[in-house]
């Protein structure tokens, strides 16, 4: 990411309920806009900048920290969820009328990039009773500094499968690139795949949306960019060691 972009703050607005005047509204900083239509953020209501707000703070505990981020991967969730095709579905009330409605087409799963994409997890589970998960290790080769692969275990059935793809920090997008060429190879088309992300860099989520225009990228927040040590800033720190071990 050049200086240029580097330097260019998120944009901010009023947050609150949109019945309250802005001069009754709190100014709070909001996700940058990501100019691709496979990039979808989460509206950035009171609710969501509050929660970020908690797990951003250095100073949350771990409990706290794992509640709300566990509250802001629900919303990721069902999100995500929304962005799955449905077909029509007509079933009969208890009092013996019909209601025209529709089910989900077709088996999900749920892939982590392990460690911190576990923590996404039980969000998913929450929601889809029974889905089965996959995980994919990544890590940086210390002799080039570039990703490499060194264990996935996923269903066998994973290319008739729509795949959630778990990971909660998108920084250079390197880890998360590489376990979509994993997915690939095992025959999942790209248009199946949504990546579910909680903070992203807008380097990162160019990155995607222009190496895999097909597949769909759902986040809560873009981020300011990236640091000389391509740690997403402001950010949260390390999702993983907040979640698991602080």
């Amino acid at each position: 990411m050049s200086s240029n972009e580097a330097s260019q703050k998120p944009p901010s607005q009023c947050v609150g309920p949109e019945y309250r005047p802005a001069t009754m509204k709190p100014t709070a900083t909001v996700s940058t806009e990501i100019p691709h239509e496979n990039v979808h953020i989460l509206p950035q209501t009171p609710q969501l900048i509050a929660l970020l707000t908690m797990i951003r703070d250095k100073d949350t505990g771990r409990a706290d920290f794992i509640f709300y981020s566990n509250r802001i991967i629900r919303l990721l969730v069902e999100e995500g969820l929304n962005h799955l095709p449905v077909i029509e579905h007509t079933i009969t009330t208890p009092v013996g009328r019909t209601y025209s409605g529709v089910k989900f087409e077709g088996k999900i799963c749920g892939v982590s990039i392990m460690r911190a994409g576990e923590s996404m997890e039980q969000g998913l589970r929450d929601c889809c009773r029974s889905v089965r998960i996959g995980k994919i290790l990544i890590q940086r080769d210390e002799e080039t500094a570039k990703p490499k692969l060194f264990y996935d275990k996923l269903p066998e059935d994973i290319a008739d499968r729509w795949v959630l793809l778990l990971d909660p920090m998108l920084a250079t997008g390197g880890s998360a690139l590489m376990a979509v060429d994993v997915l690939k190879s095992r025959g999942v088309p790209e248009e199946r795949i949504l990546f579910l992300n909680l903070i992203a860099s807008p380097e990162g989520a160019r990155n995607f949306a222009q190496q895999f225009p097909k597949l769909r990228v759902v986040t809560a927040f873009v981020d300011e960019g990236l640091n000389e040590k391509n740690y997403i800033v402001p950010g949260l720190g390390d999702f993983g060691d907040r979640f698991y071990t602080m």
